[in-house]
Order: structure tokens, then C-alpha cells, then sequence
């Protein structure tokens, strides 16, 4: 690495001003999305990309889209090269091309100076339908990705690929408004980005690689390994059994691998994450540990190795299913690497998180509903304290919000009854996991509901001596009635009738550190 230009303070004024231009697309697009997933619980990721399509800055939106995001834009690069065009976005969300699952789509722009790229705008929403076998998009028994929905490899945004795209969704109302407020998100974007030509943006990449390095070296080397299970592959009867993921830690000096050989090959089911996904939660992981004040770029990664076993559910290939990849495997990726971290320096881990992201997915005559609900945070050791784990929050690779209920009777023919913490549900210790959610829905019309949910079975895990977070669970109340109530798998597709209730109770956090 070259010497830097920049004195510490200039530096940190440029990752500053950068880092500001991708909070302000986000907001651009939350602002003008239709949909209460983007509007309301904020379900988009933005960020700003060199010319080699390495990551610069991003704002601290979802970690799974931002971590799986250059796979991206290095997509639009391979397809398109030198030939983009000024003021042209391009269009991807085929997993197998630079996407994650498919309502993930995401769109990248080219920032053009005299012909010169000088860098790329980008942002992510999940669009909460873009057809498929069931509304929503992530049917739970999907078993290729064909019954996913529309895959659309990277491409110009044309008004002929818009109209394929809204042809195939069940709500093409709601996807023309989110998908024209992602496009004026890059334009700001890339306008912003343009004021920086000629800014030596490279020393913000390689100042991300030295703290990354220099905090690796503060680490004693040594290799670890830890194995988590998914509890199911799928809703098929023979698909409810645990899958496992395998990881042995490295550490060297200033250089990290991280190699999931013995991970179980890719289910027939939907639980399959491609290697981008799988790359998101790594860093997530590493970045929370190691240091989370540092940038978060393409530099901070190069010192780090992810050893992938082809065809694994941590790097699927075509034409697996991958709808709970993004969701559900994604965080068990996050799991098992914290879990291995934590032997490596424990009192720098909390106990596990809920695991989970706790999909629901519901669709009636010409609306679709999609929402992920908080559970329990892990208790851990900060700053030479105990710190209780947080209830009732969405904890590991998402980082969105719920959906007001005003806002979402408002949208939708649904009913919250109940909405509280789960008393009792996080793992004891001398720093108690956070509780879990209960929450009862009602639903007012015949609908289509998926549930693509974990830990029903492995529950969040304890350290140091702590106890495990409770399990979660999934009910239909038929009309409401208590006295017929039907435990659900973790993972269903389901008919409900106008008057019927879900109810889910998310897992609780682990508990860190023992009380004797």
C-alpha cells in the first residue's frame, strides 16, 4: 500500500461527506417508496462503489444487502464494462448473477466525468412481490428457484424490462412507485458522487484495509471451528430436519480465513444461500467483533479468506431454491461465525441472538404483506460490565423496523390483537438474553400465508455459562378460537379464511456469564 496523502483528520472528513451522500439516497428512497416495507420499516440498503466496483461507503442500513451488494455492481461491470451508458441505471436480481433472493432487487448506476467512470452508485429494496408460486415471492415449498418469481440477470432500465417486471408482480402499482424512488435515489447518488472527481477515494479503501489488519494483529492466532444446524431445509414433511454449517477459524498475524468445508451440500428446499449472501454475513460478524468503529469498505475484507464448498447451502448454484437464503441462512452463517469468534476472544461475543429473522409473508385480492419480527438479543460484556441483552428488536443481518400497526391496518385488511414482549423467553445469566415477541394477527379476508421462520427447534445459544433463549413458535387460532389452536411448522404455505389468527412467539436472546 502506498504511503497516504491525507492527514487523519482530512481523511475522516472525506469518509464523512461520502458516507453522507449514501445516508441521503437512503432517505431519498425511503421517503418516496410506496410500499410500507421500503416506507415503513426501511427495507433498502444504499451505497457508493469505486470504478473497480470495490464497496466505499454504505450507509448502516441491512446488513445482508450491503455485505452481498458489490456482487452486484462486480455483475453490471462483468456484463457491461466500458460500454455504460451516462445517466443509464442497470437492473439485477437473479441470485445466481449478483443478487441474494429475488425481491432483493437492486439498482446500479455509473458516475460518468468526461467519459471517465468515476465511480457507481447503488442501492437495494425488497420489493415485497415479484411473482412466483405463492404472494411474497419465498413460497416455503419452493424447490427450484424457477418457483420464486421473475429472475432478471443484469440488464439496462428500460421501460421494457419495467414492464416485464410489473407484468409478473401481483402488486405492479406498489412496485412502479418503489422502484422509481430507488431510481432517484441514485440519481442524487451519482450527482453527489461526482463532486468527488479527482478525490483520492482510494486512501478511504486502503485505510479500512490497515485497521482491519492492524486489529487482526491485536488477536492471538490460533483456529478454532463451531457447527450450528438449521432446523429445517424446508415445509415438506422430509425436509424437517436439521442441516448443518461448519466453520474453522484462522487467525494469522494480520490475515483471517474463514472456511466453511463440511457444511452440508444444498437442501431441495428453499434454505440455500449463494456465496454473496454468505460473503455479508462474514463480514457482518467480523466487523462486530473485531471492531465496529472501523470503515466499513472493500479494504476492510481484503485481509480476510472465505473458503466456500461449492453447492453447499452457503454457496448455492442453479437452480436451487434461495428464498430463506437471504433470511434465515444468512443469519445462521452469522451465528456460527460470532460462536467461533467467541473462542478466539470471548469476552468481546455476546451470547446468541434470536436466530431468526421471522418471515411472514401474507397476500389477499391484490395486496401482498411481508414483515420480519424482532425476538430477543444475546446478553454479553462490554466495557467491563454485564449488559442485558435488548428485547423485542431485530438483532443479526437485518436491521429494519417494524411496521407500525397503524400504519399497517391502514395498508392492509389485518387486525394486530396482541403485541408484547415475551415474558420469560430470554436465557438467564449474569447478563440475561433479551425477550422475545408475541404477537397475534388477525386476518379480515381469505389469504395466502408463508411463514419462513427458525430456532423452532435449536434454541439461541448461552455463553460463558449462560442458558439458551427460548425456542420460537407458530400457531393458527381458527376464527381466533384458543381451544383449536394449531401449532405450525417453522416453515409452511398455508390457506387462511377471513377471521383466522397467526400468532408467533419469536425466540428469546441466550444469556452470557453464569450467576453461580
Amino acid at each position: 500500500m502506498t504511503a497516504p496523502s491525507l492527514g487523519p483528520a482530512a481523511l475522516q472528513v472525506l469518509i464523512s461527506r461520502l458516507t453522507g451522500v449514501a445516508e441521503e439516497m437512503g432517505a431519498v428512497l425511503q421517503r418516496s417508496a410506496f410500499s410500507p416495507n421500503v416506507k415503513e420499516r426501511a427495507d433498502c440498503s444504499s451505497a457508493l462503489f469505486t470504478p473497480d466496483g470495490t464497496l466505499l461507503v454504505q450507509a448502516e442500513h441491512i446488513p445482508v444487502h450491503l455485505g452481498s451488494m458489490p456482487a452486484s455492481v462486480a455483475a453490471v461491470i462483468d456484463a457491461f464494462g466500458d460500454q455504460v451508458v451516462d445517466g443509464a441505471q442497470y437492473v439485477v436480481n437473479d441470485p445466481f448473477a449478483g443478487g441474494t433472493h429475488l425481491n432483493d432487487i437492486t439498482l446500479v448506476a455509473p458516475c460518468l466525468s468526461d467519459g471517465r467512470v468515476v465511480g457507481w452508485a447503488a442501492n437495494r429494496a425488497h420489493h415485497a412481490d415479484v411473482g412466483g408460486a405463492a404472494p411474497g415471492s419465498i413460497p416455503a415449498d419452493a424447490h427450484e428457484i424457477f418457483e420464486e418469481g421473475l429472475r432478471l440477470p443484469p440488464v439496462r432500465l428500460t421501460d421494457d424490462v419495467r414492464s416485464i417486471l410489473f407484468a409478473n408482480s401481483r402488486t405492479p402499482d406498489e412496485r412502479v412507485g418503489d422502484l422509481d424512488a430507488q431510481v432517484g435515489a441514485n440519481v442524487l447518488g451519482v450527482a453527489r458522487l461526482r463532486e468527488f472527481d479527482g478525490a483520492p477515494i482510494d486512501e478511504v479503501v486502503a485505510y479500512g484495509e490497515r485497521r482491519m489488519r492492524a486489529a487482526l494483529e491485536s488477536i492471538p492466532d490460533g483456529s478454532w471451528t463451531a457447527v450450528d444446524v438449521m432446523d429445517s431445509t424446508g415445509s415438506e414433511p422430509d425436509q424437517q430436519v436439521p442441516s448443518s454449517l461448519r466453520v474453522r477459524l484462522t487467525i494469522d498475524g494480520a490475515a483471517m480465513r474463514v472456511d466453511f468445508t463440511g457444511t452440508d451440500l444444498q437442501s431441495d428446499g428453499n434454505v440455500n444461500a449463494v456465496a454473496a449472501v454468505t460473503h455479508s454475513a462474514v463480514a457482518f460478524a467480523v466487523r462486530s467483533v473485531i471492531d465496529p468503529t472501523m470503515p466499513a469498505n472493500g479494504g476492510a475484507l481484503r485481509p480476510i479468506e472465505i473458503v466456500l464448498p461449492r453447492a453447499s447451502i452457503v454457496a448455492a448454484e442453479p437452480p436451487a431454491a434461495v428464498g430463506a437464503g437471504n433470511v434465515e441462512v444468512s443469519q445462521r452463517v452469522a451465528d456460527v461465525v460470532l460462536a467461533v469468534l467467541a473462542q478466539a476472544d470471548p469476552e468481546r461475543v455476546a451470547a446468541g441472538n434470536q436466530g431468526t429473522m421471522n418471515n411472514l409473508l401474507l397476500g389477499g385480492r391484490g395486496w401482498v404483506y411481508y414483515e420480519t419480527v424482532g425476538g430477543g438479543q444475546g446478553g454479553g460484556w462490554s466495557d467491563g460490565h454485564a449488559t442485558p441483552g435488548q428485547s423485542g428488536i431485530q438483532t443479526g443481518m437485518t436491521n429494519t423496523k417494524n411496521t407500525p400497526i397503524e400504519a399497517l391496518e391502514r395498508a392492509f385488511p389485518l387486525r394486530v390483537l396482541r403485541y408484547r414482549l415475551r415474558r420469560g423467553s430470554g436465557g438467564g445469566g449474569l447478563a440475561p438474553g433479551g425477550e422475545g415477541i408475541e404477537r397475534d394477527l388477525q386476518v379480515l379476508e381469505d389469504v395466502t400465508a408463508s411463514l419462513i421462520t427458525e430456532r423452532r427447534v435449536s434454541q439461541p445459544a448461552g455463553l460463558a455459562g449462560g442458558s439458551p433463549g427460548a425456542i420460537g413458535e407458530n400457531w393458527l387460532l381458527p376464527q381466533g378460537d384458543e381451544d383449536r389452536a394449531e401449532r405450525l411448522p417453522d416453515k409452511c404455505t398455508i390457506r387462511l379464511r377471513a377471521g383466522d389468527v397467526l400468532r408467533m412467539l419469536t425466540p428469546g436472546g441466550g444469556g452470557w456469564g453464569s450467576l453461580e
